[in-house]
């Protein structure tokens, strides 16, 4: 028996050590590193691998504003790995490590897509069983399947491609064989070289065609969502919608299923085919075990995309439907701005603007959305001409948007500093008017009007005052647990609240006593730093009277200029409305305005000119010929008649660009000479022949600086303002106006 025990131990020692060696082709031997490969090292290797996949599916944010990828993932093209080569192991040339090698990125910690990189490798290593050309291990092609797509997540895709082809020239016959090519095409597509992925998919399908191979619907369907990812890089999209859509049929993995269908459908959006378009969608909200955001978003585009009001009204009833779902609170401001769209799109602007609020106000609201609804919020006031308020919401698109280089941003901040001047000025004509009118009230008339203020200035500070000393109360009572038991509902119970409160109002009021009309300023006695005097002095001037009578301008030079800092202003926004907003009533407004105060007597012929123009664009003939008839009489001599008498004709341009500039060239050197007269003779022959060109104002700029040295000083400052006037929008009409401005000092 004691021998029989020996002889079995010694057996099954001998059959262990025997079955080790990588090197024996027998069951035994095949089998052993079969199962030791796959659950010694395989298995672990794709438990972190698909770890891996699930933090990148739960770390990829999508912009749901854009055409989402295909492929959740997006790689940086500049870090494209170059293989390693190591022949010293099986399969070499695939940039295999060695078990024992070391490198200077060991101390760093891995990402899991390396540690399943290590475990494929361990396992090539350990278990490969290549004999005389063969591999007798079965599991070693998924080991190098797993390697090339542990590698194709770390970005480096050659090497990827090595090790898939490795699978593809070493086990042609292996069930994974279709598999492996998808993933050598994917890696093929992301280096820029879709054409040989279109090229082995569309063999890969046809062979399985032609042989009547029945391949897994999960294998058809990657094959088809790899094909659609090379036709859209290649920009051949008739092919990728195709592919997108058999990759969507079968449904067998329901999250890239549904991403294919929602990337279809905004591909139809975009070629603007909305009814394929809402279709798509439709089709995805009704999908089985689709992931909830593909649903809500499908909704969302189907928003953007209605064609008529009947499909308008249902899809509007919808989301109202989406949005009382607390399910859907995550999606609230999404949901809120597409409800706005919709009723901006009807013309219910008022409930437009209430929705839009709402997105804005929405918890959790995202930077990039509220950017789209504060736009929208500001392309409405713009269109009812209420700049200010547009100019306040296109600001706010600029600080979420602070990062965003795109053109959308880039147009916001053009309009947003477009309004800038013009706001600047409607604030001169406000503030200028609402002085030069207290001015002239008389004493009593300026006493009642600032002592109204005065009072509603102290009811609107003592209401904020009374609602911060609840807010702290409130606070107070339910956020400190360890005040004692004393704390009730009303704060002069809460010790922490009174203390507050003492300090806040001995800040704003100083120590008083306690008596009638407290608030009085000789009432107030400051026992507190310097600091706290001057602050108590600087409130209380609020509420004193003498201070503001103190301030109104008294001397009619004062008052002068503010009258004539209004009607500059006045002046600007008519010709800021008229030529950068187009809104001529606007710039009649103000400019008709200016005629009736008296304006400075430089200004009277540019505001003729611009009153012309636009009664003449309008059609309204009758009023444009009073102005003109003024300019006619009154300012014969001058480019404005001249232009009324000869208006010009659509000249086509014989001279060309080139000719043009040197022409240029030389009139600068002959007023560089000092040959003035030659100057202006020359320009005004030349500029009949280049009315449309964009160097035409530099032409007049130039003559106007030539007048300028042989001519008056009158005659000079009438050329500059017909430059300023004509070309306001250009460098040198801004140039002649500074020129303009400093001459009439």
């Amino acid at each position: 028996m004691k021998y029989t025990k020996k002889i079995f131990l010694f057996t099954v020692v001998f059959l262990a050590m025997y079955s080790c060696s990588t090197k024996k082709d027998t069951i035994v031997n095949r089998n052993y590193h079969a199962l030791t490969t796959y659950f010694n090292i395989l298995f672990n290797g794709e438990e972190v691998f698909k770890d891996g996949i699930e933090g990148i599916n739960k770390g990829f944010k999508d912009d749901w504003f854009e055409q989402l990828p295909i492929e959740p993932i997006v790689f940086d093209d500049r870090k494209i790995a170059a293989p390693k080569f190591n022949n010293s192991g099986p399969g070499g040339g695939f940039g295999l490590k060695k078990k024992n090698s070391t490198t200077s990125d060991e101390s760093k910690e891995q990402t899991p897509f390396e540690k399943a990189e290590e475990k494929a490798v361990k396992a090539i290593q350990k278990h490969g069983m290549n004999i005389n050309g063969l591999e007798r291990n079965r599991q070693i092609d998924d080991a190098y399947l797993l390697l090339g797509k542990s590698r194709y997540y770390s970005q480096r895709f050659i090497p990827a491609i090595e090790a898939f082809n490795y699978v593809i020239a070493n086990y042609p016959n292996a069930s994974l064989i279709a598999e492996t090519k998808i993933w050598r095409a994917k890696a093929n597509i992301r280096m820029g070289n879709e054409e040989f992925a279109i090229e082995t998919m569309n063999l890969l399908l046809a062979v399985t065609d032609s042989l009547e191979v029945a391949f897994p619907d999960k294998i058809k369907e990657q094959a088809n969502t790899a094909l659609a990812m090379a036709y859209e890089q290649s920009d051949s999209l008739q092919k990728a919608k195709k592919h997108l859509r058999l990759a969507a049929r079968t449904q067998e993995n329901n999250v890239q299923a549904a991403r294919n269908m929602f990337v279809l459908g905004q591909m139809y959006a975009k070629e603007n085919k909305k009814d394929s378009a809402v279709a798509v969608f439709n089709e995805l909200i009704t999908f089985k075990k689709v992931p909830h955001k593909y649903k809500i978003h499908a909704n969302i585009e189907l928003a953007k995309n209605v064609f008529n009001d009947s499909i308008s009204s249902t899809i509007l009833a919808r989301l109202e439907k989406l949005i009382e779902d607390r399910e859907n609170r995550p999606y609230l401001d999404q949901l809120y701005y597409q409800v706005g769209s919709l009723h901006e799109k009807n013309d219910s602007i008022s409930l437009a603007i209430a929705y839009y609020n709402k997105s804005i106000q929405s918890k959790g609201a995202e930077d990039k959305q509220k950017s789209y609804t504060y736009e929208n919020l500001g392309n409405l006031y713009f269109k009812n001409s209420e700049y200010k308020f547009a100019s306040s919401y296109y600001d706010s698109v600029l600080s979420v948007s602070a990062d965003d280089l795109s053109l959308r941003v880039r147009r916001v901040k053009r309009k947003h500093k477009n309004l800038a001047s013009l706001i600047k000025f409607e604030e001169v004509v406000t503030i200028n008017d609402s002085i030069v009118k207290i001015a002239a009230m008389s004493k009593d008339a300026q006493e009642a009007f600032f002592q109204k203020y005065i009072d509603n200035l102290k009811k609107k500070d003592e209401e904020a005052a009374q609602l911060r000393l609840n807010q702290i109360a409130f606070s107070g009572s339910s956020s400190n647990s360890l005040q004692s038991v004393n704390k009730g509902k009303w704060y002069f119970y809460n010790s922490q609240s009174l203390g507050f409160g003492k300090t806040e109002f001995q800040k704003i009021w100083g120590n008083r006593k306690v008596e009638d009309n407290w608030r009085w300023s000789s009432n107030a006695t400051f026992g507190a730093s310097d600091k706290d005097t001057l602050t108590a002095a600087i409130k209380d001037t609020r509420y004193d009277l003498a201070s503001y009578l103190d301030q109104i301008p008294k001397g009619k030079g004062q008052i002068d200029t503010l009258k004539l800092n209004r009607n500059e202003a006045l002046y600007e926004l008519g010709v800021i409305y008229k030529e950068q907003f187009k809104n001529k009533q606007l710039a009649i407004e103000r400019l008709e305005r200016v005629v009736t105060l008296n304006p400075r007597k430089n200004l009277v012929l540019p505001i003729n000119w611009h009153l012309y123009q636009v009664h003449k664009d309008l059609g309204e003939i009758a009023k444009a010929n009073i102005y003109k008839n003024i300019i006619l009489t009154e300012y014969a001599n001058t480019p404005f008649a001249q232009r009324i008498r000869n208006p010009d004709k659509e000249i086509e341009e014989d001279v060309k660009l080139n000719d043009i500039e040197v022409s240029y060239k030389e009139f600068y050197y002959l007023y560089k000479k000092g040959a003035y007269e030659e100057v202006v003779t020359s320009v005004n022959k030349l500029l009949p022949s280049i009315s449309s060109s964009k160097l035409k104002p530099k032409f007049e700029l130039l003559k106007a600086y030539a007048i300028g040295k042989h001519l008056s000083k009158e005659t000079y400052k009438e050329v500059l303002e017909f430059i300023s006037i004509n070309y306001g929008n250009t460098e040198e009409g801004k140039k002649a106006k500074e020129i303009l401005n400093q001459l009439n000092k």
